[in-house]
């Protein structure tokens, strides 16, 4: 079943990307396909687009951390199959944008990427620990190949190895 996603547009930064109400509904919904959890029906997601400050207070209200971040999720807690709101996804634009053009991607992806990442927050994934950013990762790299995008870890695994020969 496919979730009700509301979408909240709080940054006028945002108009510089086409349709972006459009692409937060596409990376949803392959973000719940590809993750192979069935919804309950009506389950609502909210996403806001919003820019560094609220997400900075956001971050620093919920996380502690005075700074501004790419992605927030709020989970609405309880069994994601069953309950009626999965939760809250927050993206800054000033920081999303920054990455994306410090990583050479296009923007459209890198937020795309930053929904289904915090989609599978939302259902209970983490990357605390190795094996689980591993796994998540994994399910990134399926749902976002899904729509085409690249793998958004593939830049940083070459740094890493490259950084490992020095």
């Amino acid at each position: 079943m496919n979730p009700v996603i509301e979408v909240a547009i709080e940054a006028k930064d945002w108009a510089s990307l086409e349709a972006p109400s459009k692409l937060v509904q596409t990376a949803i919904l392959a973000a719940v396909e590809g993750s192979g959890l069935v919804l309950a029906a009506n389950t609502e997601i909210s996403v806001v687009l919003c820019g560094n400050a609220l997400i900075r207070e956001l971050n620093r209200e919920w996380r502690g951390y005075d700074a501004p971040t790419n992605v927030l999720s709020f989970p609405a807690g309880g069994d994601p199959a069953s309950a009626p709101l999965l939760g809250d996804i927050v993206i800054a634009f000033e920081t999303a944008s920054r990455e994306a053009f410090e990583a050479g991607k296009p923007l459209r992806d890198h937020v795309a990427h930053l929904l289904v990442h915090g989609f599978l927050h939302l259902i209970g994934h983490d990357h605390v620990e190795a094996a689980e950013a591993e796994a998540m990762e994994a399910l990134e790299r399926a749902i976002l190949g899904r729509l085409g995008i690249d793998d958004p870890y593939r830049a940083s695994l070459i740094e890493e190895a490259a950084g490992a020969h020095e």
